[in-house]
């Protein structure tokens, strides 16, 4: 396969949890049961909890196939994490099935965790290798105001889902909490959530503040002497070797995969980049990036923005054109 034809992969990317992560995008832009007041991707479109089918199988499955096949030492992991919530999609647990027939490569999802109360979709990905659950509060009130959930969801059916789902799941469960300075920062409500962690005893729970552009241009990442009180609570809840602060940027990106335009679109609809990686990686593969990343700007395909005073490459969702 081509892989200027890819569309439902991307990368792979230097995860500061998974290594290189070969990313897999089955699920349309911004379908999600939250919108994220600090998502990267900014606010979700079409907000939803009803799981449905979004794109056929077989496709996604040889994509993956075939990425891995001509890249087999460059890929630590294959990752559902796509430009919204994986487990609206209702073959995600069909596809790990087939991704697992044609490569022995661990699979991993990234999920909100707000689906979780629904068996069947945690039947889903009962079979991956890695599942790495959102847990941003456990009080009603932050809830809401970080993660704006569909209003159908409740908060304790979301935990209660989670539970049952740690209690099952035989692979490496690890959590994420996203610290949004003056929403989910009290101490009140670190104590509460760290102390809910440990109750469903994860091999590892990351602490992260937002280091790409958000969604709305408030959310700010607390301040030091915050990172270090949760830090403190977290590690006091589940053990030194259990916690793990995400507060600093991901590592460069360092290669592009095909042709350039078709590998920077990819990847930067799922995962905005920081200009200067950009640059560093195509500089590898052309003459001129500046000139490939401003064409792309002049087309309506990117955008480049800046947060923390950091450029950053972003998809410009509401021009997209169809990778084919």
């Amino acid at each position: 396969m081509d892989l200027c034809r890819f569309r439902y992969v991307f990368g792979p990317v230097r995860s500061r949890r998974l290594g290189l992560s070969l990313g897999v995008n089955n699920v349309p832009y911004k379908t999600c049961s939250y919108s994220c007041t600090y998502c990267q991707l900014g606010r979700t479109t079409d907000l939803t909890i009803e799981r449905r089918p979004f794109f056929e199988v077989n496709q996604v499955v040889n994509e993956v196939h075939a990425f891995i096949d001509r890249f087999d030492s460059e890929v630590d992991y294959v990752t559902f994490v796509p430009d919204g919530e994986p487990l609206l999609d209702i073959r995600i647990g069909e596809t790990i099935s087939r991704i697992k027939e044609v490569t022995s490569k661990p699979i991993a999802v990234i999920t909100n965790s707000s689906l979780l109360y629904l068996e069947e979709a945690r039947a889903d990905i009962a079979y991956a290798d890695l599942v790495s659950i959102k847990i941003d509060s456990v009080l009603c009130r932050s809830w809401k105001a970080v993660n704006r959930p569909h209003p159908d969801l409740k908060l304790e059916n979301v935990l209660a889902g989670v539970e049952e789902f740690a209690k099952s799941f035989k692979g490496r469960l690890v959590t994420e909490t996203m610290l949004v300075e003056g929403f989910n920062t009290s101490a009140e409500e670190l104590e509460q959530i760290s102390s809910y962690i440990r109750k469903i005893n994860p091999v590892k729970a990351y602490i992260a503040v937002p280091v790409r552009p958000p969604a709305e241009s408030y959310v700010k990442p607390p301040e030091p002497s915050k990172l270090v009180e949760a830090y403190t609570l977290f590690t006091k809840a589940l053990g030194e070797d259990r916690v793990e602060l995400l507060n600093l940027p991901e590592p460069p990106e360092y290669k592009v995969y095909g042709d350039s335009e078709t590998w920077l679109l990819n990847l930067v609809s799922v995962h905005p980049l920081r200009l200067n990686y950009a640059v560093r990686a195509l500089e590898r593969i052309v003459e001129d990036p500046l000139a490939v990343i401003e064409k792309l700007k002049m087309s309506g395909e990117i955008r480049v923005v800046i947060y923390e005073g950091e450029d950053f490459i972003v998809r410009a969702f509401n021009n997209q054109r169809l990778l084919k």
